[in-house]
């Protein structure tokens, strides 16, 4: 997506894979901060750790608690959050308006606290393992409590902010999903997730991961070129 981004506007850049293992993450960061590379994209499982590594963190970056975009000004790293901007961009295209909504979501990450952000003004409910650990601005209910799946079942929206799907398991009972309300679902996989096949098939609105990846390659391109996205080129390249 991003090297057909760069090829649009005859941008002599590329965009690569690094694997990270845990134990070098500092040396990557070093290398990012001293070698040629533009910026960088940051995922699932270090989205908080890199944080100390950078000089500035934008503010919604901050209040997500996660960093998925690195860009270098000089020799100075710059993080932000383009997690938000992809939710958002969900919520626009199912119609839906945060203020007073009933929301529950999947999770209590990073990806969680950036729906919390984008879904400012919402009555907010999140599904955690530990919720004890769990500081966000909402309810916050165990997985193994059945409580929520009552409050998902009358939710204007359910959002899955976990990496479940992934290996086309459902994240969770299909009698749990809204009656009458919408679903996003953060994974992308081909074919959309389980949990968007099951809520299409019973004829509620959604938004998948593609789209919401869409959105997020396109705020880290401006991000990182100051340019704005040649979005059509960037579509074209995720599956249809």
């Amino acid at each position: 997506m991003q090297n057909a981004a760069f090829g649009a506007l005859g941008l002599d850049w590329s965009y690569e894979l690094l694997d990270i293992p845990p134990g070098d993450l500092a040396d990557a960061m070093h290398t990012l901060r001293s070698g040629e590379a533009g910026g960088a994209n940051v995922t699932i499982p270090y989205k908080r750790a890199v944080m100390e590594y950078l000089d500035t963190i934008d503010p919604e970056a901050v209040r997500a608690g996660a960093v998925n975009t690195i860009a270098k000004e000089g020799a100075r790293l710059v993080g932000s959050n383009t997690d938000v901007a992809g939710i958002r961009s969900a919520l626009a295209e199912v119609g839906l308006e945060a203020g007073g909504a009933d929301v529950v979501i999947l999770g209590a990450g990073g990806s969680a606290r950036a729906a919390a952000i984008a879904l400012e003004g919402a009555h907010l409910t999140f599904v955690a393992r530990r919720p004890d650990e769990v500081d966000l601005p909402g309810r916050v209910v165990a997985w193994s409590d059945p409580a929520w799946s009552r409050s998902a079942r009358s939710a204007d929206l359910l959002l899955n902010a976990t990496p479940l799907g992934r290996r086309d398991e459902m994240p969770l009972r299909p009698n749990a999903l809204p009656r009458d309300g919408v679903v996003i679902d953060l994974v992308y996989v081909r074919g959309g997730s389980p949990l968007v096949r099951k809520a299409r098939s019973l004829g509620l609105r959604t938004a998948d991961g593609w789209g919401i990846l869409l959105a997020q390659g396109a705020r880290s391109f401006e991000i990182w070129t100051g340019k704005p996205a040649p979005i059509g080129a960037m579509r074209q390249t995720l599956p249809q």
